[in-house]
């Protein structure tokens, strides 16, 4: 998931009751449930780099404890710098320190960032991009795709339970009510059990969808594979991908009216030939990546087209070159269901190939991979 659902939710799970056993169990729980993503900082070494590692070692489970560990150190030493100031503070007012309301117990904090750290994995593998959770000992990615990457009933949902009792507060100080130590406990709470009902719905109608697929004739070839990809918001709504021997056929399934519309002449994808230049390609550090991630990858050579951001080849006359584009159809397609995303190339990656085996170029996004 985007970062926004990470940090909603752990907010609400420092504030379902972990904020009661210890302090900072809020901010550490936020903190840990993001943590994972500072893996984007490949993005530096280059966009191939970030998406070779992007969900990759932090995205594990034995990394996980790791993080939680390293959010937990970050920790302490903003309440040493904390503790230090106030110290400081009352000997200049020759006054006492005084305890806070909730003491800080390490044991419940590093169990807070565990469990945030843990959340960031069970999000992500929600959605149709994926994780490694098991790796490096087993580098296969796991996706359930049944949640968009970013779906604002999950917004909607968590920032209520933190705004609600927010406004609550004021209420029960403009009429001078005793304040409550930590409130939106019950709210926290609510809005975790909302995202898991709301999980197991789209799981359900995922289920229904697929089943659809299967036991209806879209396509008059054998399906060898089928892949059913979320839509936000819409539960009912989903982009249905059917591998035969030659082709790739989309689909628009509902599950609510069981109606499946798919044109033949519009959602039918040839295979590509794989020419030399294809090859190639697939060779290159940016095909190896790409390949190992796309599961749905189709690698096409597209002629000698320009890669935007990046100047092709200058040859003498003899040599030749082309451009083979990647692309994942796990994300070709609309995602507000008005066909303005398709040829957006989102998640796409090309490669300049010479005479049909030398690497001149790579990029992702617009990017080039120095």
């Amino acid at each position: 998931m985007e970062p926004v659902t990470h940090f909603l939710t752990g907010a609400c799970i420092g504030r379902a009751g972990l904020n009661r056993k210890t302090a900072y169990a809020t901010l550490a729980a936020v903190l840990a449930a993001e943590a994972a993503d500072l893996d984007m900082l490949w993005g530096f070494a280059g966009p191939v780099e970030e998406l070779k590692h992007h969900r990759g070692i932090t995205h594990t489970f034995i990394a996980a404890p790791v993080v939680a560990g390293v959010v937990v150190v970050a920790v302490w030493v903003l309440h040493r710098w904390r503790q230090g100031r106030l110290i400081r503070k009352a000997k200049v007012l020759n006054q006492e320190v005084k305890a806070p309301a909730v003491p800080v117990r390490w044991v419940w904090l590093y169990a807070t960032a565990l469990i945030a750290a843990l959340s960031h994995l069970l999000l992500d593998w929600t959605n149709n991009y994926g994780l490694r959770p098991f790796f490096p000992f087993n580098p296969r990615w796991y996706a359930g795709s049944f949640m968009f990457i970013a779906e604002p009933v999950l917004w909607a949902l968590m920032l209520l339970s933190l705004i609600v009792p927010w406004l609550l507060g004021l209420a029960d100080r403009e009429i001078g009510a005793r304040r409550t130590l930590f409130p939106g406990r019950g709210w926290a709470i609510f809005a975790l059990t909302g995202m898991v009902a709301l999980w197991c719905w789209r799981w359900s109608e995922r289920a229904q969808a697929k089943a659809m697929v299967e036991n209806t004739q879209v396509t008059t070839a054998a399906v060898k594979r089928v892949a059913l990809e979320p839509y936000p918001v819409n539960p009912f709504r989903w982009h249905a991908i059917l591998e035969t021997a030659d082709t790739y056929q989309s689909a628009e399934v509902n599950a609510r009216t069981g109606e499946i519309d798919s044109d033949p002449g519009q959602d039918v994808i040839f295979k590509p030939t794989n020419t030399p230049a294809v090859e190639a390609a697939k060779r290159t550090f940016l095909g190896q990546v790409y390949l190992d991630w796309g599961t749905w990858a189709v690698v096409r050579d597209v002629g000698p087209q320009r890669i935007a951001g990046i100047d092709p080849p200058q040859l003498p006359p003899n040599r030749q070159w082309t451009t083979v584009k990647f692309t994942d159809l796990r994300f070709d397609y609309s995602y507000l269901g008005t066909g303005s995303n398709r040829g957006r190339d989102v998640l796409a990656a090309w490669v300049y190939i010479v005479d049909g085996r030398e690497d001149a170029g790579e990029a992702t996004n617009g990017r080039e991979q120095k």
